[in-house]
């Protein structure tokens, strides 16, 4: 099986890391009889020779001995060989002229997988279907071996890959073989319905939903809840969740212990949620048949389907958002902890689950602070989503928190979220500041949520302890740190209350911190005299994030910064989608008019997501001047899809910004 292997140079060959040198060693690791060498192998192969799906030269030389260990009855786990030649050859994978030539490798060879079908293994037939579908032709012939292996097969593993096979062959065939297609989607069909058991009618209605959604049943929701309890019931019963130790420690073996206890019901109700899409109505129904399962399982797997749910709809989530927050009282840790990652990504979306977060921190304090080894404490997260959600019962716990002996450093992160709730928090942040080492060498992390926190409670009390900071930062960290921002930050918010500040501001113009010290101190003076040389010195700079900040801040003077005009246009057409889209927006603020930037803004709305809160922001500062945008606004509105919906629970917090923003603006109100 290693016929040949000595002959390749490898070392003139490549993968991600540099020469290929090293991959003989883990081909001949992969037959191995030691399974922890075999797995360190497998992930060998995954992290240089197919490192993120791409496919080098030494990858196509890999092809034919990865070939020969999968036939070879002696070699231990060659379904995970199997797997590794199927994404490999995978049409959605690595592009260009190596994948390409991997594939058709693959395609030469592929009555290999065809004796594998019939393996004694089943790991090996489970993976076989995958390999079938892609690389064996001509259709009618891979459809016949699908039918006969689903007539003969008996493992229930095995069925669902070739189940879940049959979708993907259905969607690859659908637009250029009819008839196929349709054989598919027929074999499919019997495959949900009785005698087959709930598992596999699952996946057959999972592929349905995604090749051919018109023929689901109209109780599609109530008949998947059922099929899953029942599924469940049976696997309980089975005992199929026994502990099998912790296995080899690597790579492959973590990210095994990392998936779900039920990975296959995962990824069942994953790959019907995902065909069913934009059908948000039927998904809500679904998630909340799943997150009622007596089955604890079922529940977890609700729990973090919900998210990927939350991440990409605007939606009416109180329902399964409620329902999360009931799993917060769960025995099982894995459910529990799932349930507060969710809630915290989900900001202030997590209100219907704030009674049940309030209780969890109320009375089980420990768990307000989370230990962690090997770094700082950190807020523990049912504290962070109650106070995410905007709720007020948050602060007075938070003072508790405050007063105590371990304060995380991340606590002023959350102030914001609670508004005005948090005032009384202030002299206890104002303090905290205060007593910070200027010479800690974590100083950034402890320093900058604290500035947060009092910028956004406005706290010009807290005026010493900012300049006190600002001021005994040594000068190297002074023109350029974070910290400085952030302290100058909060001396822009305070305003007028900041004069004492002024020297100091002056003093940070020609730093790297010019933008915001610049900034900050029209705040506090109003006079653009002052600040508008360096605005515009910046603004005619090399194109980067200062740029695009110095036209924000211009756009924020309004008419005073007149000067500026031409260099904002010139700026509006060039740089970043984001840059541009900023000047332009100065200009029209500075002007009163859009002056012919309306196609600008509307071509960068629609293709450059990430540009549309600033947009929204300063349409919303022009108040009523800012109609000729309106109707992009309310289509914004009235969009079902987050802006950004492959951003986490980053990404529900801007969105949320987003529509604030929308809304602002279109009531009419001019501010900032």
């Amino acid at each position: 099986m290693f016929r040949g292997i000595d002959e390749v140079d490898w070392a003139s060959l490549r993968h991600a890391y540099g020469s290929a040198e090293d991959v003989p060693g883990l081909l001949r690791g992969l037959a191995s009889a030691d399974p922890a060498e075999r797995q360190t192998a497998l992930d060998g192969m995954y992290g240089s020779v197919h490192h993120r799906g791409e496919v080098y030269d030494s990858t196509l030389a890999c092809v034919p001995i990865l070939l020969a260990l999968a036939v070879r009855p002696e070699v231990r786990d060659r379904a995970g060989v199997v797997e590794l030649l199927v994404s490999i050859g995978d049409e959605d994978g690595a592009r260009g002229d190596l994948a390409a030539r991997a594939r058709a490798v693959l395609r030469t060879r592929a009555d290999a997988f065809v004796r594998l079908a019939g393996d004694a293994d089943a790991g090996v037939r489970g993976a076989v279907p995958g390999a079938l579908v892609r690389f064996l032709d001509p259709p009618a012939r891979v459809l016949a071996l699908m039918r006969e292996r689903i007539t003969v097969e008996r493992d229930d593993k095995v069925l669902l890959a070739l189940t879940e096979s049959l979708g993907l062959f259905a969607r690859r065939h659908r637009l250029t073989s009819d008839a196929h297609a349709a054989e598919a989607v027929r074999l499919l069909t019997e495959l949900s319905r009785p005698p087959y058991g709930p598992g596999l009618r699952l996946a057959a209605l999972g592929q349905l939903a995604g090749c051919a959604p018109e023929l689901l049943p109209a109780d599609l929701v109530p008949a998947v809840v059922r099929l899953l309890r029942d599924r469940s019931a049976q696997r309980v019963a089975a005992a199929g969740d026994v502990y099998e130790g912790p296995g080899p420690d690597t790579l492959a073996g973590r990210l095994l212990r990392l998936r779900p206890s039920d990975e296959e019901g995962s990824r069942l109700l994953r790959t019907l949620h995902s065909a069913l899409g934009s059908r948000v109505a039927d998904r809500i129904a679904l998630l909340c048949g799943q997150l009622t399962s007596p089955d604890p399982l079922d529940r977890c797997n609700g729990v973090w389907m919900s998210a990927g749910l939350f991440r990409e709809w605007r939606d009416d989530h109180a329902e399964p958002v409620t329902l999360i927050g009931g799993q917060l009282g769960a025995r099982e840790d894995r459910l529990h902890d799932a349930a507060v990652a969710v809630l915290v990504e989900l900001g202030e979306l997590a209100a219907p689950a704030a009674d049940q977060l309030h209780a969890l921190v109320t009375y089980r304090p420990g768990l307000r602070i989370r230990h962690r080894e090997r770094s700082a404490p950190a807020l523990g997260g049912p504290l962070k989503a109650l106070a995410g959600a905007g709720d007020a019962r948050a602060a007075p716990v938070l003072a508790e928190v405050l007063a105590g002996p371990v304060v995380p450093d991340d606590l002023g992160l959350v102030i914001p979220h609670l508004g005005r709730a948090a005032l009384p928090l202030a002299p206890a942040l104002r303090r905290r500041l205060a007593r910070v080492p200027l010479d800690a060498p974590d100083l950034h992390q402890r320093a900058v949520p604290l500035l947060s926190a009092l910028t956004a409670l406005g706290d010009a009390e807290s005026l010493p302890a900012v300049l006190r900071l600002l001021r005994g930062l040594p000068d190297g960290l002074r023109r350029r740190d974070a910290v400085t921002e952030a302290a100058v930050r909060a001396l822009g918010v305070f305003g007028g209350g900041a004069r004492e500040a002024i020297p100091d501001l002056r003093g940070l113009l020609e730093t790297d911190c010019a933008v915001a010290a610049a900034d900050a101190l029209w705040s506090v003076t109003g006079d653009a005299d002052a600040v508008l040389p360096v605005l515009l010195r910046e603004l005619t700079g090399p194109a980067g994030d200062r740029r695009r900040r110095a036209a924000a801040v211009l756009g924020r003077l309004g008419p005073a910064a007149r000067p500026a005009l031409p260099g904002l246009r010139e700026a509006a057409g060039s740089g970043d989608a984001w840059a541009r889209a900023t000047a332009a927006c100065a200009v029209w603020r500075t002007t009163g008019e859009p002056e012919g930037f309306l196609a600008l803004l509307r071509s960068t709305w629609a293709r450059h997501p990430r540009t549309r809160r600033t947009i929204a922001a300063h349409v919303s500062a022009l108040g009523p001047a800012g109609t000729p945008l309106h109707d992009v606004l309310r289509a914004e509105l009235a969009d079902p899809r987050r802006h950004r919906p492959d951003s986490g629970g980053q990404g529900i917090r801007e969105d949320l910004g987003l529509l604030r923003e929308c809304r602002e603006a279109l009531a009419g109100r001019a501010h900032r």
